[in-house]
Order: C-alpha cells, then sequence, then structure tokens
C-alpha cells in the first residue's frame, strides 16, 4: 500500500516554495495528505533565522514525533535551514528523528525518505548549497489556486553581521529569465491571479546572470501574461531600487502599489556595523521617491531593536525615523544573537529585556501611525482579492496593501450571492483600525 506523507511548513514564504518542490516530488511516489497526524512519512521543513524561530522548529519536530507513538507515522524528517545548521546535532540529540536533508539537496527529498526506511540518514552537501529550482521540478502548490509564490533566486550575498542565511542558503544566484516566464504562464493557465515575487534580495535579481540589474525588464515581461493580475514584489532592498524600477512600478497597472523595503535601522553608524549598504538618507530619500511617483503606495519595512552596542541615542533616531517617515507597516524584532555571526561574536550585546524593551516602544508608537495611514481609505473605493467566506455571512479579502498571511483584512458586507472566492470586487471602505479595514460591496 503506498504511504501518506505531509509536509509541515515554518519560516518565511521563501521557505514554503522549497516545501512545494518537497511536496510535488513526493507525490509523485506517495500520497501527499495535508493532516500529519494521519501520515505515515512527516516531512518538517525549518527555519533557523532568530531564536523564536529555531525554538519554534524544534518543538514543532518534538510534537511531530509524537505521531510515531499514537498516529501511523513511521518517518520524521526535519529538512530547511536548522537543519542545514544544525543537522548532526539534531539527529544526536532528538532520536525520534530518522533523517535530516539541507537546503543544498532539496532535490533528493525522496532519496532520503526511501533511506530512511532502513537507517537513519544525514543528506547535507559540504560547501556552499548551490540548489536553484525550475519549472521543470514537480511542484505541489499549498497556496489557494489565485495565489502562488515566485521565488526568483536563491541565497545572499549581503552577508548582514547578525544574519545566517547566507551561510544556510549559499551564494545569490537567479533564476534566467526564462525560466521564471514559464512557471508564471503555467501558473497563470491554472488559475492564479496574484503572483507574490520575492528572493532574499529580490532588487538584486539578475546581477549574477546578466551583469546588470534585470528586475524592472522581469516585471515587464511578466505584467504581459495573460490572467495574472497583481504583481506583488516583496523583500526589496533599498539600495538596488534603482529609478528604472520606479517609473516600471509606477507605469505598470498590474504591479501592486506596494512595496516590502526592509532597512532594519535608521542610525548610519549601526547600519554600517551591520554590514548594510547605503545610509538612512539614502533610503529616506527612496521612499520619498516611491511616494512620489505612487501617492497610494503602501510601504513595509522592518526594524531591529537591541543590536550590539546599540545606544539610547541610537535607538532614539530610528524612532524619530518612524514617526517622520510614517510606514504603513512595520514589524520590529528585538534583536536575536545568533552564533557564529559577526555581531553574536561581539562582547558589546545589549541586554535581552532592553531589546524587547526597545521593540515594545518603536511598537506602540507604529500602532498610532498605521491608524493615522489606514484612515486613508475610508470612503474610497478599493478593489479586494476575497478569500474566505465568513460564518456570520460578510467576506474577508485583502487590497493591493496587503500581503497575505503578513499584513490585514479587509471585512466586507456583501448581499451578493454569486461571489467566490478568488473574485477581484470593487469596495467601499467604511472604517479602519491599525490593521484591518471595514467595507462594502459596490455593484
Amino acid at each position: 500500500m503506498t504511504k501518506k506523507v505531509a509536509v509541515v511548513t515554518l519560516g518565511c514564504p521563501k521557505n514554503q516554495v522549497d516545501s512545494e518542490i518537497m511536496s510535488g516530488l513526493l507525490a509523485q511516489d506517495y500520497i501527499f495528505i495535508e493532516t500529519p497526524e494521519e501520515a505515515d512519512i512527516i516531512v518538517v521543513n525549518t527555519c533557523t533565522f532568530i531564536q523564536s524561530a529555531k525554538e519554534e522548529s524544534i518543538e514543532t519536530i518534538f510534537e511531530m514525533s509524537r505521531f510515531k507513538e499514537s498516529g501511523p507515522c513511521q518517518t520524521l524528517i526535519a529538512t530547511g535551514c536548522l537543519a542545514q545548521q544544525y543537522g548532526q546535532e539534531l539527529m544526536q540529540d532528538i532520536p525520534e528523528l530518522d533523517g535530516v536533508l539541507g537546503t543544498g539537496n532539496i532535490d533528493e527529498i525522496t532519496k532520503v525518505v526511501q533511506a530512511c526506511s532502513g537507517t537513519r540518514t544525514t543528506l547535507i552537501k559540504e560547501g556552499t548549497p548551490m540548489f536553484l529550482y525550475d519549472e521543470l521540478m514537480p511542484r505541489k502548490r499549498l497556496t489557494p489556486n489565485y495565489l502562488a509564490y515566485v521565488k526568483v533566486a536563491e541565497g545572499c550575498d549581503n552577508y548582514c553581521t547578525y544574519c545566517v542565511i547566507p551561510y544556510v542558503r549559499g551564494h545569490f544566484r537567479s533564476r534566467p529569465e526564462e525560466s521564471v516566464l514559464r512557471e508564471v504562464q503555467e501558473m497563470a493557465a491554472q488559475g492564479v491571479k496574484e503572483i507574490m515575487v520575492m528572493a532574499q534580495d529580490t532588487t538584486r535579481y539578475g546581477h549574477d546572470l546578466y551583469a546588470e540589474l534585470r528586475l524592472p525588464q522581469l516585471i515587464q515581461q511578466l505584467a504581459r501574461i495573460e490572467g495574472i493580475k497583481w504583481i506583488r514584489l516583496m523583500y526589496c532592498y533599498p539600495e538596488r531600487f534603482t529609478d528604472e524600477l520606479i517609473e516600471t512600478m509606477r507605469l505598470e497597472p498590474k504591479v501592486c502599489r506596494y512595496i516590502d523595503l526592509p532597512l532594519q535601522h535608521a542610525n548610519n553608524k549601526i547600519l554600517k556595523e551591520m554590514n548594510r549598504r547605503g545610509t538612512i538618507e539614502e533610503a529616506e530619500k527612496l521612499i520619498g521617491k516611491l511616494r512620489d511617483a505612487m501617492p497610494d503606495i503602501t510601504i513595509r519595512t522592518t526594524m531591529i531593536t537591541g543590536f550590539p552596542g546599540e545606544t539610547e541615542q541610537e535607538f532614539q533616531t530610528m524612532v524619530s525615523f518612524v514617526q517622520r517617515v510614517q510606514f504603513d507597516r512595520l514589524g520590529v524584532f528585538a534583536y536575536s544573537q545568533e552564533e557564529n555571526t559577526p555581531a553574536g561574536l561581539r562582547a558589546d550585546q545589549v541586554l535581552p529585556e532592553v531589546r524587547e524593551q526597545r521593540r515594545e516602544q518603536i511598537m506602540q508608537i507604529q500602532q498610532e501611525i498605521a491608524l493615522g495611514r489606514q484612515q486613508r481609505w475610508v470612503g474610497r473605493l478599493v478593489t479586494v482579492m476575497l478569500e474566505q467566506k465568513l460564518p456570520d455571512g460578510r467576506w474577508m479579502g485583502r487590497t493591493e496593501g496587503d500581503a497575505p498571511e503578513i499584513d490585514g483584512q479587509v471585512y466586507i458586507t456583501s448581499t451578493q450571492t454569486s461571489l467566490q472566492v478568488g473574485d477581484m470586487i470593487k469596495v467601499r471602505i467604511l472604517e479602519a483600525d491599525s490593521y484591518d479595514l471595514i467595507g462594502e460591496v459596490v455593484s
């Protein structure tokens, strides 16, 4: 009898693409199911970005291991970034694990599963991970049929001093344009309307292959694909955000008026110690250009509080910047001391409670800013992608200013009976809070 396999995904959307590739490969030989408690084989795709992600990954492995006692599970495998970084330690410390698979070996998931049926197996290639998927690889999308993640590159060459990603994902490497376009054409044929274009450093796309930044050209070609309605750009580093890219976004109606622009700090001394390129003045100038070109653009960023050596004055620089720039969306992380990173080895670590207190302070400030930014939508007509019908009869959806599972929702009242999940409809916004909008369908 064919065994059942389930894949549990942790971490970012980039990790989900890896899970979809592994799911597609496994589905060729096994029955793929979404309920791990019923699976004979469970694959946990882990994250190691910050300490809390590591803890969640380990807790999930232990949680899944219980199904070896209370369920049909016979094989438990850990993959992803935590497995790449600590594969040997995981196998040593968690005897319930049957195998680990590194980020450079994703295409060998079936081989590891089969090997684990007889003995515990570790498959982590030495050196820099170099795996890069293409449109020909089997992929079982785990998103709703109207939405897909498109990873246009893998790895990272930025080597921010707090980050382990270059060590667990390898050097930055772009997919050829033709590969990306063929994949999205197939997605559109399957009914996908919104694509999330992403990489570890999306604005760097193409530089390694073509000796120039090719994201604008890629977007222009993606926009020509019939059926694609929204193109959303994620993880766009500011130092490579060109005027050409801004103009492409402005002119192309399919590109969401939304940008994810990770800045991480607002003090130039700290940015330099983080090994971030560019200055905060340059970043602020870029934000001004984006808002001048697209007044309705939604700008998301992330900040890190309590980086080693961060003084109260340097933190207050961040506070002033956030208050001045008025981001629509802001995610704040207390610095996580990662071993074997330059920042993690520093002696001037900020106390964990100070890191957290500073994070909370920024978030409180941002809540008021976000509330003010949201009010500009009240009374206006917006396009909403419908995602779920609620038990009370209302619908829930997203505007182009909301990335799935990251940003807010729109709660919609409607008397129409013909609405379907994935429909794009016009909604008049009636109310707004710091995160969500409330509106009604306009015929």
